[in-house]
């Protein structure tokens, strides 16, 4: 416990962390201010030195497995607020940063996205059960941030305003072909089909939300018009009017974006328009939470701004627009965790209480990021000209403000 507890003075700057080690003794280290205050509880002692050196992936694994728990009225998410609010303490130390610069000469390795690499990743997080998704996703099933006009919007309002939102920018019309990259399981391809009289190629590498897509389209009577198929977006021809990639970029990897925007580029008519949304961070480039690499994204990274610009820019493809987005992923986590955490039973019926645990874990992370970390979202307007939109950005909003009075 004594090398644990070096890393722990060093990490507290504020706030208190109380813990109890694998025999029962408490150790106590405090900051300034001392509150708040968290209580955990380690079972195993081979925590004390995995801990030490990788703490970003032990916690969440060591939580998940049952191994740390919490104490006095303590939960997961006191633990990872307080990570979040002393982060540059942890960061500081010499063996993690050590570790950090490590992450950073692997990240093309980590990231390393060929088609058959992408499938298996893709498979990992999205082929879990649908039935799983329901549980916490609006009901159209929206697994990307949504849009919130207000903070205290519903989920199902701000991922409708992030249709809405994200059409206006692209200013859909009737007779566009257009192609969607990574379309989850349909929502966004389905509300371009009912808005205008538009065909949709949208593209997926899960098995599972391509068979769900599929099944709505044929119930909502558009699949004449909306076809989902099964490939990577490397596959896809064609020429399109219309190309929009919303959730998908943070899963193409650090050493893919040269192709990323050459595809797209080549995707795009001379006079076409394309939208681009992603997680991404205000911060320079860095490397995946291993937990996150390990558990829940394998190949995701979700990169900086200065990473995205330079290969747009050696593909020649034009932003026409930059927005970002700062608090909104951030509320949309809070919604899909109290979802998931009034739905854990269920949850773990269909799988168990690690898979719980992991989720829960991932979820409040993820959250946090985006309120006290470098987290954001960004969305770009590509095209291959550069008057192929308006010259000020009133059109959106107008065409927001009609798409509303039309619902």
């Amino acid at each position: 416990m004594k090398l644990l507890s070096t890393l722990l003075r060093r990490f507290v700057k504020s706030g208190t962390l109380r813990v109890y080690d694998a025999e029962g003794k408490l150790h106590t280290f405090t900051g300034t201010p001392a509150e708040p205050v968290v209580t955990m509880r380690l079972h195993n002692k081979s925590l004390y030195t995995k801990l030490f050196f990788n703490p970003e992936l032990y916690v969440g694994e060591a939580y998940m497995d049952g191994e740390l728990t919490f104490e006095e009225g303590s939960r997961v998410f006191d633990l990872l607020n307080l990570f979040s609010n002393n982060r540059t303490g942890l960061t500081s130390h010499p063996v993690q940063s050590v570790l950090r610069h490590t992450w950073r000469s692997l990240r093309r390795f980590h990231q390393h996205n060929p088609i058959s690499r992408s499938l298996k990743n893709a498979s990992h997080h999205y082929d879990l059960s649908d039935e799983f998704y329901r549980l916490f996703l609006d009901e159209d099933m929206q697994y990307t941030c949504a849009y919130y006009l207000d903070p205290n919007d519903t989920l199902e309002e701000a991922q409708l305003n992030k249709k809405r939102h994200v059409c206006a920018k692209l200013q859909i019309k009737d007779g566009m072909k257009i192609a969607e990259l990574g379309c989850g399981w349909g929502g966004l391809a389905l509300y371009m089909a009912q808005i205008a009289d538009v065909e949709v190629t949208a593209v997926n590498l899960s098995i599972e939300q391509i068979r769900v897509a599929r099944q709505r389209a044929e119930a909502l009577g558009v699949a004449d018009r909306v076809h989902f198929e099964h490939m990577d977006y490397r596959q896809l021809q064609g020429k399109y009017d219309r190309v929009v990639s919303v959730g998908m970029l943070e899963h193409v990897g650090v050493g893919h974006y040269d192709e990323f925007f050459r595809k797209f580029r080549s995707l795009l008519n001379e006079d076409g328009l394309g939208l681009v949304h992603s997680i991404g961070r205000n911060a320079p480039p860095g490397t995946v939470s291993p937990f996150v690499r390990k558990y829940i994204f394998p190949g995701g990274y979700a990169p900086s701004l200065s990473e995205i610009f330079a290969p747009a820019e050696r593909q020649r493809i034009w932003v026409a627009d930059c927005e970002i987005l700062r608090l909104h992923y951030y509320y949309t986590l809070r919604d899909w965790r109290d979802r998931f955490m009034a739905n854990w039973d269920k949850a773990a019926a269909i799988y168990d209480e690690r898979m719980c645990r992991m989720w829960e874990f991932y979820l409040i992370s993820a959250q946090l990021a985006f309120l006290t970390g470098s987290e954001m979202i960004f969305q770009l307007i590509l095209a291959n000209k550069r008057d192929a939109v308006p010259i000020v950005r009133d059109y959106i909003v107008d065409n927001e403000r009609a798409a509303r009075k039309t619902a």
